[in-house]
């Protein structure tokens, strides 16, 4: 199974890149065996650019992900606070075997609905 994310488009191409070896969430998806992450860059791109495999979910406080992931976060110690502030768990993909897409393709393509999700829906 595979899990369409909305992701803002400079940590998108930070991902694509290889810069960005964590996507992090407040919350994991509650389905088991999903493998790969469909990357849905936001307005203003607001295509789906590529995707990427799942080598592992890594849930820990913020303190001791941020300690694990640093390194290889693609974001700020700032951004990462904010985002977290009031967590007692926060979560992170980390990503594996980065497929950019050769063409961006319209969200309609692949959700009926045409509607980016607020975090992450399922796709099959």
């Amino acid at each position: 199974m595979k899990v369409l994310l909305s992701i803002k488009p400079e940590y998108a191409e930070k991902i694509l890149s290889g810069e960005k070896h964590y996507e992090f969430r407040k919350v994991l998806p509650k389905v088991p065996g999903i493998k790969t992450v469909v990357i849905y860059a936001t307005m203003p791109v607001g295509k789906v650019v590529g995707e990427f495999d799942i080598a592992e979910l890594v849930s820990e406080t913020p303190k001791v992900l941020w300690a694990k992931t640093s390194n290889f976060s693609g974001i700020t110690r700032k951004f990462f606070n904010e985002y977290f502030e009031g967590r007692k768990l926060a979560h992170a993909f980390k990503v594996e075997a980065v497929r950019r897409y050769g063409s961006p393709v319209e969200l309609r393509s692949i959700l009926r609905s045409g509607v980016a999700p607020q975090s992450f829906c399922y796709l099959n």
